[in-house]
């Protein structure tokens, strides 16, 4: 496990999205294609337009690379709440990407358990079984939630499926998340972290007492790959200097 703090959020995205770039490159020379599972939030959206602008979209063949989504809410894909929305403004319609490339869960469906089923089979049908993602990014709420596992939800425990959907009752709403299993396969998984409202969780994940059914974030732990932390200066502040 790598932390690395950052000054600002915009050397957070540079490092982030040169890590993108480096990672992508390797993966296709190694194997032909770079395959990512995209996170949703606010957090990333300045990252994906950084890698649409005129800086990063010459420096990967985007033709190689495929998209997937960590998680999704439970809305349609056009809503203003869609993760594959806000993805697809700011990254895949900025560098033209190819339909095909894109594996989005399709929540028009309207069937949760159908929808985390067509998804989970989508994965398994591209990877040949169980998935093996170049690159997870990963964000994590003021509660600890990472993708969509939320503190004491039942998809926490889930270690069979890939994808599953999730009832989230402090929501009151369903969600749609890979699980710890097919996020800790991943060759390598990126944390993006801001914000002072998330440094007391975000000591208590790196620097606390194991409990990931309350903090489920301590629960990604690669099982063959790296994680990276990248946090900012004000998500850090509260973190023990020796640990960063």
């Amino acid at each position: 496990m790598e932390i690395k703090v950052f000054e600002t959020i915009e050397n957070l995205n540079t490092f982030a999205a040169e890590k993108f770039i480096e990672i992508g490159t390797q993966a296709i020379k190694n194997h032909g294609q770079f395959t990512v599972a995209l996170a949703g939030g606010s957090t990333p959206k300045a990252l994906f337009q950084l890698l649409a602008s005129n800086k990063y979209n010459n420096k990967i063949n985007w033709k190689s690379v495929f998209f997937f989504f960590g998680d999704e809410r439970n809305v349609l894909p056009d809503d203003d709440e869609s993760n594959f929305r806000m993805a697809n403004e700011n990254l895949f319609q900025p560098l033209n990407i190819d339909s095909d490339n894109i594996y989005r869960w399709e929540t028009e469906i309207e069937n949760v358990k159908k929808i985390a089923e067509v998804y989970e089979k989508s994965i398994q049908h591209f990877f040949r079984g169980f998935p093996k993602f170049d690159l997870i990014l990963l964000g994590m709420g003021d509660d600890s939630h990472t993708a969509s596992l939320f503190p004491s939800t039942k998809a926490l425990n889930e270690m069979e499926k890939t994808a599953v959907e999730n009832r989230v009752e402090k929501l009151e709403t369903w969600r749609f998340t890979l699980t710890f299993p097919a996020i800790n396969n991943a060759e390598n998984i990126i944390f993006l972290v801001k914000g002072a409202e998330k440094a007391e969780t975000l000591k208590r994940v790196l620097e606390g007492e194991f409990q990931p059914e309350k903090y489920p974030s301590q629960n990604i732990k690669p099982e063959n790959g790296k994680l990276f932390w990248l946090i900012d200066k004000s998500a850090a502040g509260l973190l023990n200097k020796n640990d960063v």
